[in-house]
């Protein structure tokens, strides 16, 4: 597999700020959670929405074009029996022992079952439903949470495995130069109108559910990304082009962050008021998805533009960290939720209670892997890892004896 240092630092980034934003959600007000702290704030939905709009299609596009680097269509068959290998073994492993957890927190924070880990899993692991509403995916026996992505990423890679003899046809190769023709600015914003076309006609009809058999809207978005992904990342052309562009990028980003964030602002400050009668026939809702649908496509393109820019070389700390994204990924929101149910009732304010869930989550993740999950070789497959470690971390492990 030919290997992209800004792609593999991009999805490092991408993560961390993944665990920025779960903890985020125990203080955004009126943002839905499994767990909840007293000390919630309502600016934290603005930074919370800039940063919502691309952080997973974001990692779809990664996704996507990773798939695309590995060339699937020299050995399609083995490729997907190496993913599914590499996706569905930790997801399984991680809804059975690994999200349960957070099951248990959110379930004695709503009162729904009484103290005790143990007798908790004991039931937990029977894979039979719970009565509705105790925890999230109570009415299945078992749930996910965080750990959708995987199921979604498999799926998708699927997909594209299966259409490998159309997207290699002369037609496919067609589309896969169109952009390399998109060299200038607007062509490459292009696809923001399929996005828009989703929010408009889908979004209102398929709330997002991260349930994977009723989440249309979802795959929508995230596919869209994930394959032209794979279509771009072996154009350079293309890339060339996202970093000549990537300043004009970037504030097209952010003149639309701007005006979807006005338009929330002044949504919230006339609600209920008397607003202008010329106000009442400008087409509001419109310029809000377009503007949202353009933001994130912008926002896409102008990360990908100075990632190539920037974060092309062998950083040192690259390769150890390129192995621990998946481990921590599968980690992290086992450790903020009963981080946050242990300290919560502890009352220790608005300041040091998420300093404290963040530290904890970070350090419980760098522990974790550092010194279980990354040298316990029957452990590495379960957290998404070569069962023997790639020579570079041998090497390390060697290193720092």
């Amino acid at each position: 597999m030919q290997r992209r240092h800004d792609l593999d630092a991009l999805r490092v980034i991408a993560f961390g700020l993944l665990i920025l934003y779960h903890v985020g959600m125990v203080y955004v007000h009126d943002w839905d959670f499994h767990i909840k702290s007293p000390y919630q704030a309502e600016w934290l939905q603005w930074p919370m929405i800039v940063l919502n709009r691309w952080r997973m299609p974001l990692l779809f596009a990664i996704s996507g074009m990773a798939i695309g680097l590995w060339q699937p269509e020299r050995a399609p068959l083995r490729f997907a029996l190496r993913r599914t290998w590499r996706l569905l073994l930790p997801l399984a492993f991680g809804m059975l022992f690994v999200v349960s957890v957070q099951a248990y927190c959110e379930a004695r924070a709503n009162g729904a079952v009484a103290p005790g880990y143990i007798a908790f899993m004991a039931r937990y692991l029977q894979l039979r439903p719970w009565p509705e509403g105790g925890w999230t995916g109570a009415d299945f026996g078992v749930t996910w949470n965080h750990l959708w992505y995987l199921a979604y990423l498999w799926v998708y890679t699927m997909i594209v495995v299966a259409l490998q003899p159309v997207l290699n046809s002369r037609p496919g190769r067609r589309v896969q130069a169109w952009f390399g023709g998109r060299a200038r600015l607007w062509p490459l914003l292009s696809p923001a109108a399929l996005l828009f076309a989703y929010l408009v006609w889908l979004k209102p009809r398929f709330p997002d559910t991260h349930a994977l058999f009723d989440d249309w809207y979802l795959h929508a978005e995230f596919f869209t990304v994930f394959l032209l992904g794979y279509l771009a990342v072996r154009n350079e052309e293309f890339w060339n082009a996202l970093r000549r562009l990537r300043w004009p990028l970037l504030a097209v980003a952010v003149a639309s962050i701007g005006v979807e964030l006005s338009l929330k602002a002044l949504g919230i400050l006339f609600d209920g008021k008397e607003i202008a009668a010329w106000a009442q026939h400008v087409p509001w809702y419109g310029i809000e998805r377009a503007a949202r649908a353009m933001y994130t496509w912008s926002a896409l393109l102008a990360i990908f533009g100075w990632g190539y820019a920037l974060l092309n070389r062998p950083f040192r700390w690259l390769p150890y960290a390129t192995e621990a994204v998946y481990p921590w990924y599968i980690l992290h929101q086992s450790l903020i939720v009963p981080l946050a149910f242990a300290l919560i009732p502890l009352r220790l304010g608005p300041v040091l209670e998420p300093v404290l869930v963040l530290g904890g989550t970070i350090a419980g993740c760098l522990l974790l892997h550092e010194f279980v999950i990354r040298r316990i070789g029957v452990l590495r497959p379960l957290f998404g890892l070569k069962r023997r470690p790639p020579r570079e971390a041998l090497r390390e492990t060697v290193q720092n004896a």
